[in-house]
């Protein structure tokens, strides 16, 4: 008996030591995603024996293949030290190393390498073939050793890239995979997007290493390596392109058109590498109904199949063209459509750059689509295949931006002298996007540039992009630094929207515009938040996004805009300017009544001038609508009817007064608008200096001109002086004591630094003498900092005061504020107070 108990105690020991290993222990008990702060209903559905399991290559399809996403070894070693003995744990590929879903989230930098190491078997029906090795994103400088032997290494962050193995496989058994990874983030020049070593503001975290799919594939030693697809609805003919690698005199390729499992074309072709499909029966790609024809290529020799993919296209156009009207609009299969679509970002709280499952990749795009939306514009971040395929199924129209890095250059700035090796990464990577991607229907446009990032040799790259795709459209810059060239003039304003002048060969766009900011509780990555304007709840939102859309939908029919971007779909990091959180568990708005809006099947309301507030006297208020329709109003307070009062023309108030008005129509009411007016014994005051008006703001900023409560005064607008000094003086009209005045002045906005050396307060009574009561002098802030505001503030003892005067001076240590390319300084001073 004791002998028994000896020997299960033994067998007990054993088991328990063994399944403690690290190679015994389950993939559950090896991983778990990193503390953070939130995370994605889909975290909870990521399996680490198989994340991302589906099939990365949905254009180009073969039947083997083999996923090594899961569970590797990783090591962050200086840059000079040699291959890790050693390995730090495990990490969760292919999430990248700073995201919760990695199970790692570190920082890794440019001092620094990631180490990756992991083994596996090749399948034993794969002897004979040839072994590609398939990378889908990695950040940024990939080099690859296979079994001790230096394979190779690949530069870029964004585009997907193979290496062949087979020489470097062992005959039989394990094989092992080392890569090592550098990413210097925003310390280099190489194409990044919004990604910095610091986040703040409009930056968010980096991505270092893979960041999506890494797989293996069985080819024969000659197979089809790419195709492109060049549709022409107008020949109702598809053109393809084939490419094969270590073709043989006398190969043949078959192609194979379908649509619902039906042949609509076939071709058997020399291997010359083009052919012309016929498709009679034309079933167009539209955002509404997204068609897709499948397509089957096989490579043959002596009539035998050596290799067969499958893939789809779609047959769309999109090109440039007058409407009736004469005006120069984006054409969609020959007619003018205009698109309306979110900028989105792609980022995760979970998984950074990475989706944390292809459902949540998905949503995404499904919820942009129940929104109304019929575009999105991808931002400066290049996506998955998959994703793309989703936008194809779904049916969404795609501008895909180019990653910026580099430089960046003011709105008034020339192009920057770009070195020889920033311009030829550039320039790779920039080829790399355009040609995985080429087959995807609803790419629909190329965006070269983005508020003068790393913006040079703009014709000559606009041309460049032309040469690899003359098929889509292309933004020369999207933003402030429009060349005159490329096929649109995009222009960003925040936060309404504002349109450029229609022009003769470009469609006009507003690119950037929104940037509501509404910080949910609970569903925030930090406590403090921003946005381009804040919102106080959900319904003030959703005022301002129809008022918005008002305006957008005004501006399509004159002067002729062709699309808008809002700003933006989630919200990202510390901006919360999105319609949905960062984790996408809320939608700010009403999903109904955002699609009517989106898709301008609302009736806009009325917009109150002034809305409200504090008047001298009498107040002269001005209804206005955007289309001609009839506004009936109240003024006691009562909702208005179909039978109220109709406005036509200006309304003089003189005693407390709640002011309704409703638009009314044949397609229903707009929502009801309001505003309270009451009296005060104080004048309304008035700059004595006229300031500039091309300037709005973001966020609260926003200079006086209107008396809103007691003492705060705004409209929304930038003051901007230019040249040395700026000066301004405000005439209440009457006397006032007082004892305390403040002044904002906008500190920075990322990259730029506007704030004055030096600010002088001064008051008067009679408007001749002025008294200093208070001087401020300001640092210079650090560069790279995001938008904000410094705050002045100067008390003194009550006084009788009818005039305040600020005075702010450039001491000449620029860059104490911006210079621009006309030579000239610019302050901008935000909102002024006083008690």
């Amino acid at each position: 008996m004791k002998n028994n108990v000896f020997n299960y105690i033994t067998i007990f020991l054993i088991l328990f030591i063994l399944f403690n290993l690290p190679g015994c222990q389950s993939p559950e008990t090896q991983w778990q995603i990193a503390p953070n702060t939130i995370n994605t209903k889909w975290a909870k559905q990521v399996n680490p024996e198989n994340p991302l399991p589906e099939y990365p290559r949905p254009m180009m399809v073969r039947e083997k293949w083999k996923n090594l996403n899961g569970l590797w070894k990783y090591a962050i070693r200086l840059v000079n030290e040699p291959q890790p003995a050693e390995w730090d744990g495990n990490i969760l590929v292919p999430y990248p190393v700073e995201s919760a879903l990695s199970g790692v989230k570190k920082q890794v930098g440019k001092d620094s390498i990631l180490w990756y190491f992991r083994s596996f078997r090749v399948p034993k029906d794969w002897s004979g073939n040839n072994i590609l090795l398939h990378f889908e994103a990695v950040d940024w400088k990939t080099t690859l050793w296979v079994n001790g032997k230096k394979v190779g290494t690949h530069k870029g962050g964004y585009d997907p890239f193979v290496f062949d193995i087979t020489e470097f496989l062992n005959s039989r058994g394990s094989q092992e995979i080392i890569i090592s990874v550098w990413d210097p983030t925003d310390e280099g020049t190489q194409p990044r997007g919004k990604q910095v070593n610091n986040p703040r503001g409009i930056w968010y975290t980096p991505t270092t290493g893979i960041w999506q799919t890494v797989w293996l594939e069985p080819v024969a030693e000659s197979y089809i390596s790419a195709y492109k697809t060049y549709p022409d609805i107008d020949k109702k003919s598809l053109t393809l392109h084939v490419d094969i690698a270590d073709s043989r005199e006398g190969d043949q390729i078959k192609v194979t058109a379908l649509f619902e499992n039906d042949t609509v074309g076939a071709v058997t072709m020399d291997n010359d590498g083009f052919c012309i499909i016929p498709v009679s029966d034309l079933q167009l790609w539209t955002p509404e109904n997204p068609n897709l024809y499948d397509l089957k290529i096989t490579l043959l020799r002596n009539n035998l199949e050596i290799d067969a993919i499958s893939g789809y296209f779609g047959m769309r156009k999109i090109a440039i063209d007058k409407d009736k009207n004469g005006i120069t609009r984006m054409f969609l299969n020959n007619k003018f459509v205009f698109q309306n679509g979110p900028l989105d970002q792609g980022f995760w709280p979970d998984g950074i750059y990475t989706a944390p499952t292809d459902e949540a990749l998905r949503y995404d795009i499904e919820i942009s689509k129940e929104l109304g939306f019929n575009m999105l514009r991808k931002h400066v971040k290049i996506e998955s295949r998959r994703f793309y395929y989703w936008c194809d199924k779904l049916g969404i129209l795609v501008w895909q931006d180019m990653p910026s890095g580099d430089k960046y250059i003011g709105g008034h700035d020339p192009d920057f002298d770009r070195t020889e090796e920033s311009a030829k990464q550039f320039e790779y990577e920039l080829s790399r996007m355009i040609q995985t991607k080429f087959n995807h229907p609803s790419i629909i446009m190329w965006v070269a540039f983005n508020e003068g990032w790393g913006q040079y040799e703009t014709g000559r790259i606009v041309e460049f992009i032309k040469g690899l795709d003359f098929t889509r459209l292309v933004i020369n810059a999207s933003g402030w630094t429009d060349r005159g060239v490329g096929d649109v003039h995009d222009i960003h304003h925040y936060p309404e929207p504002r349109t450029p002048q229609p022009e003769e060969n470009r469609a006009i766009v507003l690119g950037e515009f929104g940037g509501l900011g509404l910080p949910v509780e609970n569903h925030t990555w930090v406590e403090e938040t921003w946005g381009y304007r804040n919102m106080k709840d959900r319904q003030e939102l959703m005022n301002k996004y129809e008022d918005f859309y008002s305006t957008v939908w005004k501006f399509k029919e004159e002067p002729g805009l062709s699309a808008s971007v809002y700003t933006q779909i989630t919200d990202v990091e510390t901006e919360t300017n999105g319609l949905l959180t960062y984790d996408r568990e809320i939608i700010k708005l009403d999903v109904e009544a955002a699609y009517k809006i989106n898709t301008n099947q609302f009736v806009p309301a009325p917009f109150i001038i002034p809305d409200g507030g504090l008047f001298h006297e009498e107040e002269t208020v001005i209804l206005r609508q955007i289309k001609g329709q009839i506004i009936r109003y109240t003024l006691d307070g009562t909702e208005p009817v179909e039978s109220s009062p109709e406005y036509t023309g200006p309304i003089i108030v003189t005693q407390n007064t709640v002011l309704k008005a409703k638009i009314f129509s044949e397609k229903g009411s707009s929502r009801l608008v309001e505003a309270i007016f009451h009296t005060t014994p104080f004048k309304k005051p008035v700059y004595k200096e006229k300031y500039s008006s091309g300037f709005t703001a973001g966020g609260d900023y926003g200079l006086i001109d209107g008396e809103r409560g007691t003492v705060s005064f705004r409209d929304g607008k930038w003051q901007e002086f230019e040249g040395i000094d700026m000066d301004v003086t405000i005439d209440f009209g009457e006397v006032r004591n007082i004892t305390e005045i403040n002044a904002g002045f906008l500190e920075s906005t990322g990259r730029r630094i506007f704030l004055p050396g030096e600010v002088i307060f001064e008051v008067s009574e009679d408007g001749i003498t002025f008294s200093q009561v208070g001087e401020v002098s300001n640092e210079i802030p650090a560069e790279n900092r995001e938008a904000s505001i410094k705050e002045h503030k100067v008390t003194f003892y009550a006084m009788p005061v009818q005039y305040i005067r600020v005075f702010a001076t450039n001491p000449g240590k620029c860059p104490d504020w911006y210079q621009g390319a006309d030579g000239k300084s610019r302050v901008f001073i935000d909102e002024i107070s006083w008690k």
